[in-house]
């Protein structure tokens, strides 16, 4: 379905004090970032290049449904959040998939964390097969898009795009990316006194890493890793910042 490098992606520490700079500079007119030299703005070839999702194929569009109850009980086994509500539960989402205790353990590493999460699910899926491994992938890759790539704030998952994921042999074909970065504009426009992106906020965090390299706000991790968000990590350095 193309998400194979989006789902490799190591996790990268938020560079909160960044995002937020970043969205107080956001024109909400000209849909761009306003720095003292001109405007710049991420784009489709930043978003293959850092995620590695495709942004070319079927655009993500879909009809809004007055309620998604019908369709999130037939296609995902699952409860709406309310009759009129497009939110499922994440914890719910999770219990469903075999890991609703996922949770960092002391001192376990990123990739041990990793290794038990999938060990987990797999104990609870290997027995699936037919109508019930496509509900079970349904499940898994509402969790991927409605938390990572049009991600909201706040618990719970939407699931608005549900009906795209109907028909699995399609999935694939739909441009991902390009709706990833339609998502994130949109919610650049929100009020700036809300710290926080809705959505997915790395790659606004390795775009200015890759683009804007005087901040000094990531270092190189693994040169000439791809995705390009393989690259970096976060350097706290708040003097840069202010600068």
């Amino acid at each position: 379905m193309g998400f194979g490098p989006f789902l490799r992606l190591e996790e990268l520490a938020p560079d909160v004090a960044l995002i937020q700079a970043l969205k107080e500079r956001w024109d909400p007119e000209c849909h761009a970032f306003l720095f003292p030299w001109g405007h710049m703005i991420p784009m489709l070839e930043d978003v293959v290049r850092i995620t590695g999702l495709r942004v070319d194929g079927q655009v993500v569009t879909w009809v809004t449904y007055t309620s998604y109850q019908e369709q999130v009980e037939r296609l995902l086994g699952l409860e709406v959040r309310g009759e009129r509500s497009s939110l499922v539960q994440r914890t719910a989402l999770q219990a469903s998939l075999g890991v609703a205790n996922a949770r960092h353990r002391t001192g376990e590493g990123q990739a041990d964390y990793m290794a038990r999460l999938t060990e987990d699910a797999r104990a609870v899926l290997v027995e699936e097969e037919g109508d019930a491994a496509d509900r079970d992938l349904r499940r898994f890759l509402i969790l991927v898009i409605g938390k990572l790539i049009l991600g909201t704030r706040g618990d719970p998952v939407g699931c608005r795009c549900l009906p795209l994921l109907e028909d699995l042999s399609s999935v694939g074909s739909y441009a991902w990316g390009a709706a990833l970065l339609a998502h994130l504009f949109d919610n650049l426009g929100t009020s700036s006194r809300e710290t926080g992106v809705a959505g997915f906020f790395p790659l606004l965090q390795v775009w200015a890493y890759y683009h804007l390299p005087s901040l000094g706000r990531g270092v190189a991790r693994r040169r000439g890793a791809v995705p390009l968000l393989q690259c970096w990590r976060f350097c706290r350095d708040e003097r840069s910042l202010r600068r």
